[in-house]
């Protein structure tokens, strides 16, 4: 039986920058994922039949890919659809790389529109943690957005293209604010990083090795510490020592249902605001969950509805060129306006589009025979010419969306499937409408000569809110440091400890949050007691 300092579940962002915080720090650390390292050269951006390869074994809905690193999910209650991949790096691997903070207003929604909770934290809490993360990992972007505090970035931006360039005109010429867009994506090589190549498959895994995913970002440094991996191990429960009440470790089952046992000192969850939750949730007789004497456990579910509008162009405009990534992107209808009719918003990005088939499909509203044949061939000249703004909405934590465990869908270990309970309030539903239309008018000010919007929500990997952090043990899972309240020991390090989840791309925050929770647990592990001989 293996026995660590610290044992770690999930070897995603999170894990992974708590892995390397804690070994640099000389604990020995032991970090389960149930998937498995992905080589770049596995993945479909640099492949001709790349589009039919995303739309099936690389496609982003868990339920179709089909991966045996991956466990089902139950949705048939969810109004959004959920994404998330099984691997080292985790979902990293095939994120777009959009590295975007949270904005002050963020932390007080609370205060600032009587509504949600305030954060235990503020911006200024977190800041220092964003800074080193980005120095870290080698964030590309532009400072002096007005739209955020003073920051600055390890290298520069990305070029715009001509693509971002002809949206910004537009942009400019509606007033509307936009600002060339921030990535973990580097604009030249840096540490273990190539350069990135602008192959436009950002979300399709990187295949240069040119993407801040955390198997490149930050695995490699966290092993040269010392810190121990162990891939196609699926978390079956967390233990817990009878007589202190503390955690003290795992069982877990290889790729051949074989049980093992770890014992660790402390524990840390970094499973994401899904797999945190059903964790927990198994690791409890009573089916009450573990760490749950708030009751909020797996509620609180945020996903960031994504709603989109896609320009078809006439002219050459190189929207195959990545990064995608985000050309740019626009907080424009971001902060709460209360005469739009809802409170808080959307952050925007701008996607350059590759491909025929994407091309085509955006004209499925169009009887068959217009898309068969020859008139297929004369809808494929905007191949090429797709411009997408995307929207990520604000959906504030309500406590009827959750995670609970499913009583007969189980994964391939016949442990118990994820059910994903969720339903679109009526702000959030009012955020989506009012920005699917405010792209539109984007679109039509670039001079699209086709414009579809879609106003129901695309699948999400922002996955947030289950295991909430706060002060009061009765109303949140863990302290403003990520630690249990019920079990001292037992540390969540992902996005299940996000009060609110503001509308940008949370991996930022996640890891900045993470950074801050591994150094909390390396400073306060000597007043614990010890669980391992």
């Amino acid at each position: 039986m293996t026995a660590v300092d610290v044992l770690i579940v999930g070897a995603g962002p999170s894990g992974a920058v708590a892995a390397h915080t804690l070994a640099t720090r000389g604990f020995s650390v032991l970090c389960l994922e149930q998937g498995d390292w992905v080589s770049p050269a596995e993945m479909p951006g640099d492949k001709s039949a790349f589009e039919l390869l995303t739309r099936t074994r690389w496609n982003w809905d868990g339920n179709r890919r089909g991966r045996r690193e991956d466990y089902p999910l139950e949705v048939t209650d969810a109004e959004a659809p959920v994404m998330m991949f099984g691997a080292v790096g985790g979902s990293s691997v095939i994120y777009g790389a959009h590295w975007l903070r949270m904005l002050p207003s963020d932390f007080k929604v609370r205060t600032l529109d009587g509504v949600a909770d305030d954060w235990p934290l503020d911006y200024a809490d977190v800041e220092p943690y964003y800074r080193r993360v980005d120095e870290f990992i080698g964030v590309s972007g532009l400072a002096g957005d007005p739209a955020y505090p003073d920051q600055d970035f390890p290298l520069p931006p990305h070029p715009l293209g001509k693509s971002g360039m002809k949206m910004a005109r537009a942009m400019n010429d509606l007033g509307w604010h936009w600002w060339p867009g921030t990535h973990a994506i580097p604009s030249s090589a840096f540490k273990s990083m190539e350069q990135c190549m602008r192959w436009g498959t950002c979300e399709r895994g990187c295949p240069a090795g040119a993407k801040a995913s955390f198997d490149l970002a930050y695995w490699p440094h966290a092993i040269a510490a010392g810190a121990q991996l162990v891939t196609g191990a699926r978390v079956a429960r967390i233990t817990v020592d009878q007589r202190t009440g503390l955690a003290d470790g795992a069982i877990w089952l290889d790729q051949d249902k074989v049980e093992h046992r770890v014992k660790a000192n402390s524990v840390v969850l970094a499973a994401n605001s899904v797999g945190t939750a059903r964790i927990l949730l198994m690791s409890d007789d009573r089916g009450a969950g573990l760490a749950n004497s708030s009751g909020l456990v797996g509620r609180n579910l945020m996903i960031h509805p994504n709603v989109f509008s896609i320009g078809a162009y006439e002219d050459d405009i190189e929207s195959w060129l990545g990064p995608a990534g985000q050309l740019l992107y626009s907080m424009e209808f971001y902060e709460t306006d209360r005469a739009r009719g809802f409170v808080r918003g959307a952050k925007w990005n701008l996607m350059p589009i590759p491909g025929i088939l994407a091309a085509l499909e955006l004209f499925d509203d169009l009887p068959f025979d217009r898309r068969w044949g020859g008139q297929a061939h004369e809808l494929s000249r905007f191949g090429g010419k797709l411009l997408g703004w995307y929207a990520n909405a604000d959906d504030l934590p309500e406590e009827h969306n959750r995670v609970t465990l499913d009583p007969s869908v189980t994964d391939d270990t016949g442990l118990p499937a994820a059910k994903i309970s969720y339903r679109l309030s009526e702000n959030t539903k009012r955020i989506m409408a009012f920005n699917a239309e405010r792209m539109r008018e984007a679109h039509e000010a670039a001079g699209a000569a086709h414009i579809v919007v879609r106003n129901e929500p695309m699948p999400s990997g922002h996955l947030l809110g289950t295991a909430r952090m706060g002060t009061d043990p009765a109303r949140s899972v863990v302290d403003p440091h990520g630690r249990s309240h019920d079990i001292p020991n037992l540390y969540i390090a992902d996005g299940s400890v996000m009060v609110t989840g503001g509308g940008v791309n949370p991996t930022s925050t996640i890891t900045a949050l993470a950074l801050r929770t591994a150094e909390h647990l390396a400073a306060s592990a000597k007043d614990l007691p010890t669980m391992i001989a």
